[in-house]
């Protein structure tokens, strides 16, 4: 299927490993010239060797207004903008203060708000544009463990949602995509470092989290980060112009609700 891609120009934040690379891997594949973004020049310029196509790097830390500014100067305009730039960390509810709260929103939900607030005029003009913001099952389910994760990655549904009800019949979509537990770079270090403090191997570790942290789970594993990067190529393409305002899922089944 040619998913009409060809010539297009997409930006992917937070794209030099994981799930983001990914999706950048992904877009080039299809034929988009992709911008990969990471905060310093090493990872960016690692990525971009890496990814076969059309590809740029542009090493700005989105998280600040400073890092946006930067961006904007290099890229002027963009067809598709995916947001997948985040950070996540086990804290208990009562030990996160009020530095850790606005760092998680400015990281998971400003991030995101201010680079599609840039790209999203030029996409109107031309009547065609994607965004699309990467959620995860905890904006629906939020974690014990990491409640301000879940706070921004509800956060992520209703601006997308908001975005698409204020220009409908526009011709641009934008959507969230709920990726569930993924093999990504953050979650395997992640893994790994539990798995050596507490004397147990990452396959020992990763068989008790379905078994007890997300037991909901219909595949009983961790899905992979080209599993998701396929859900959200195809919400790119112009096959998924009737798929705007929707939120995703690409979670395992983990989460219970049908709608």
């Amino acid at each position: 299927m040619d998913l009409g891609l060809k010539g297009k120009r997409a930006l992917v934040t937070g794209s030099t490993a994981g799930i983001g690379f990914a999706i950048a891997k992904a877009l080039a594949r299809e034929g988009a010239f992709v911008y990969v973004n990471g905060r310093t020049e090493a990872r960016v310029d690692k990525a971009v060797g890496e990814i076969e196509g059309k590809v740029d790097g542009v090493a700005a830390d989105l998280t600040t207004e400073e890092g946006a500014k930067k961006l904007f100067a290099r890229v002027k305009d963009l067809d598709i903008v995916v947001n997948n730039l985040g950070i996540f960390e086990v804290k208990p509810f009562l030990e996160i203060d009020d530095a850790e709260w606005r760092r998680f929103f400015e990281a998971n939900v400003l991030s995101g708000v201010r680079v599609t607030r840039h790209y999203l005029p030029h996409m109107l003009e031309k009547k065609w544009g994607r965004v699309i913001f990467i959620s995860s099952e905890s904006a629906l389910q939020i974690p014990a463990e990491m409640v301000h994760y879940g706070m921004t990655k509800t956060a992520q549904l209703a601006v997308a949602r908001g975005i698409a009800e204020s220009f409908p019949a526009s011709g641009v979509t934008v959507n969230s995509v709920l990726a569930g537990p993924t093999e990504s770079e953050g979650v395997e270090t992640f893994l790994k470092n539990f798995a050596a403090q507490n004397g147990k191997t990452t396959e020992e570790l990763s068989r008790e989290f379905f078994e007890h942290a997300r037991p909901s789970s219909l595949i009983k594993r961790f899905a992979t980060i080209d599993e998701v990067a396929a859900m959200v190529t195809y919400l790119c393409s112009e096959a998924a112009s009737a798929t705007t305002g929707s939120a995703i899922r690409v979670d395992g089944g983990v989460v219970r609700a049908i709608a």
